[in-house]
């Protein structure tokens, strides 16, 4: 996807304690790097989680699938842009996608897929997700999401 496509790209430094023995971030990180982007998102769309979400609208959002590939590694000190979009919106779930870049390479060194579905935190049961919700998302992404 091109990297125009993405509304929000946060940039992070990778820390030492974030290198495995071979000198590369260790696998794992990239969900950490992934969660502080969508974090990131729901400030820029007005939504600070979790307030933002689970106090305006009664529900929450509970992860249902991670899909991550690696294409590179970044390495110590390396500054990364994670790059994040909403890609989907269906009835009850959201599909967020990300690609990770070193900040000025064209490479593109993970991609990554999340899909959350949002559910009463009291029943854990999936709910539609909220009309103002789909409307802060469509209004802020360049490519309206699927439906």
């Amino acid at each position: 996807m091109p990297r125009d496509d993405f509304v929000c790209a946060p940039t992070l430094r990778v820390r030492w304690a974030e290198v495995d023995m071979q000198k590369i971030v260790f696998n794992g990180h990239y969900l950490t790097y992934i969660d502080t982007a969508v974090a990131e998102y729901w400030r820029a769309i007005g939504l600070p989680y979790p307030e933002g979400y689970v106090d305006a609208y009664g529900a929450d959002v509970y992860l249902r699938k991670a899909t991550v590939e690696y294409l590179g590694s970044a390495r110590y000190d390396d500054l990364l842009m994670v790059c994040a979009r909403v890609s989907r919106l269906g009835r009850t779930s959201m599909t967020f996608a990300f690609e990770i870049y070193r900040e000025q390479e064209a490479g593109v060194l993970v991609t990554a897929e999340l899909v959350y579905v949002n559910a009463d935190p009291k029943t854990m049961k999936a709910a539609p997700l909220p009309a103002p919700l789909r409307e802060r998302i469509t209004r802020f992404e360049k490519r309206p999401p699927h439906e």
